[in-house]
């Protein structure tokens, strides 16, 4: 079917439309003949209205269009239509050309009601897709308010905050739960690390206790200001086992003299002074003694006063100063003694004692001061200065404090002892006793305070039955470059001299010492010697002086 038979598209008239164009949304645009057809920009049909003889639009003096002229307000149709054609002059050729153009508002007279906007529908067209019927409230965007947002975002918000609840039990119980596994695997390694203590913990002991430790060790002199003598003795702080102990140390101990020879200990407190005395028992007993005290008896009465008197098991009553008196101390268990009753019992020995019996006091005395004196060091030093003592040298006020603080912590706690060191009747030491305190408690033969280059120390013991072997043999390594330890005399022997050394650094040494007092290579061998010795001679038959 074409457009002449269609009903919809034959103008009444008898004329044919024709199609001029197409708008912006596809539709035809016709020719001026048949305005039923034109459509706006919106879609809708345009109603042709009726023809004013009005001014026509065009150019200047050819009566054609003209974009730019302004069009009078009576000229001006319904929104959305088009002008209708104007009476052209007879000089302008027909058929001119119609551009549709959108109005503005309808135009109207003042006082005039505007006329509203009446949109039909276009009429259908065979084999043309329909315009879209568009409606004003297509294009309304209307915010509503919906009642159920505020539940929805109330859901929303309770959903993501349980859910973050059970994702933190979650955590919480992760958490527990390796707490837990560490704590049985600590409760286990500790378990295990007590059965292997207590399987091995003496064995452990025993072997800490003899082997290389830290100890702190300074030496005392209560020094006798009526009557002169001395009691000497060595306080020990073994930081490795937590122990402390008072060495007491007889003056008759042989000691070794500078530029050769010995003396007794006794004689090198009141010869020779403190530091010669403390170098010779550092070079006898192999101890790292780190300084000297001097403690006069007034000082020690000071002392004791001090520290408000003391207590202890005397053994002993000790008479007072003239004949007839009352004992100033009196024997018996947990006795309390002021200043001067304490120098008195540390002092006294009775006619024919044996001197042992006065230093044991003495030992009594100086424990029983350091369970009283105050185990802070900024206190103890206070009561040190308190003293009023001049120093040595070699242990300041302050560093003496320190290592008395430390000693009375051990005697509070009860991990503190007193013992003696044993010597012969000829002031050299016996080989069980030296082994046990110069070994355990001093550490003398374990610590190598010289280092293998220092002076090796040389213990002569004289076997020879000659009195005067000992004496040659001890100034023959002396003028060699030795220290020597008198070790006494062994009585008449046969046995041929040896030379043993304990330390296999020290064989070259043993070889030396044999070279030097002329016995044969063969004396030298490996074996058990003098504790306080790196080396040991015992001199026999063989020997010549």
């Amino acid at each position: 079917m074409n457009d002449r038979q269609d009903p919809y598209a034959q103008d009444p008239y008898g004329r044919q439309p024709q199609v001029h164009g197409y708008d912006a949304y596809g539709q035809p645009v016709y020719r001026p003949d048949a305005p039923e057809r034109v459509y706006d920009v919106y879609g809708q049909p345009v109603q042709p209205a009726q023809q004013q003889p009005q001014q026509g639009y065009g150019y200047e003096g050819q009566g054609g269009y003209d974009p730019y002229a302004q069009p009078q307000p009576q000229q001006l149709h319904e929104q959305h239509q088009f002008y209708e054609p104007q009476q052209q002059p007879a000089q302008q050729t027909q058929q001119q050309e119609w551009i549709p153009r959108q109005a503005g508002a309808p135009a109207h007279e003042a006082g005039e009601e505007p006329r509203e906007e009446r949109h039909e529908p276009s009429p259908k067209v065979p084999g043309q897709a329909p315009a879209p019927d568009y409606r004003t409230e297509q294009f309304s965007f209307i915010e509503e308010p919906d009642e159920d947002s505020e539940d929805v975002i109330d859901w929303l918000k309770f959903s993501e905050s349980r859910t973050e609840r059970r994702d933190e039990r979650k955590r919480k119980g992760r958490n527990r739960v390796v707490a837990l596994v560490v704590v049985l695997v600590l409760a286990l390694g500790g378990a295990a690390a007590y059965m292997w203590w207590a399987g091995s913990g003496d064995k452990e002991g025993a072997a800490t206790a003899s082997g290389a430790q830290k100890r702190d060790v300074i030496v005392v002199h209560l020094r006798t200001t009526q009557g002169g003598g001395s009691s000497t003795a060595l306080l020990v702080d073994n930081e490795t086992t937590k122990k402390g102990t008072t060495v007491l140390l007889p003056n008759a101990l042989a000691v070794a003299k500078d530029g050769g020879g010995s003396t007794t200990l006794g004689k090198s407190v009141q010869d020779d002074g403190t530091g010669a005395t403390r170098d010779a028992l550092n070079t006898l007993l192999g101890a790292d003694i780190k300084g000297s005290w001097r403690l006069d008896t007034p000082y020690l009465e000071n002392l004791v006063e001090l520290v408000g008197g003391i207590a202890l098991d005397t053994d002993t009553d000790v008479p007072g100063a003239k004949p007839g008196d009352s004992p100033v101390v009196h024997k018996g268990t947990a006795q309390n003694l002021g200043g001067q009753m304490a120098v008195s019992y540390a002092t006294y020995r009775a006619s024919g004692e044996d001197p042992g019996k006065q230093l044991v006091r003495f030992g009594q005395v100086m424990q029983a001061v350091l369970k009283k004196l105050s185990g802070d060091p900024a206190a103890a030093t206070r009561t040190m200065e308190s003293l009023a003592q001049i120093p040595d040298p070699s242990l300041s006020v302050e560093q003496l404090g320190a290592s008395l603080a430390r000693l009375a912590t051990l005697a509070k706690a009860g991990a503190y002892d007193t013992t003696a060191l044993p010597v012969q009747t000829d002031g050299t030491l016996g080989d069980q006793a030296t082994g046990k305190v110069v070994k355990d408690v001093l550490g003398g033969t374990v610590k190598d305070t010289g280092g293998k280059n220092a002076t090796p120390r040389v213990s002569v013991k004289n076997a020879t039955g000659a009195k005067g072997a000992s004496g040659t043999a001890q100034v023959t390594l002396v003028n060699g470059g030795y220290t020597v330890v008198d070790a006494g005399t062994a009585g008449t022997a046969d046995a041929a001299s040896a030379v043993t050394y304990a330390d296999d650094r020290r064989e070259a040494d043993a070889k030396e010492v044999a070279k030097t007092l002329g016995l044969p290579a063969g004396a030298v061998k490996k074996g058990t010697g003098a504790a306080n010795a790196d080396v040991t001679v015992v001199l026999g038959k063989d020997y010549k002086s």
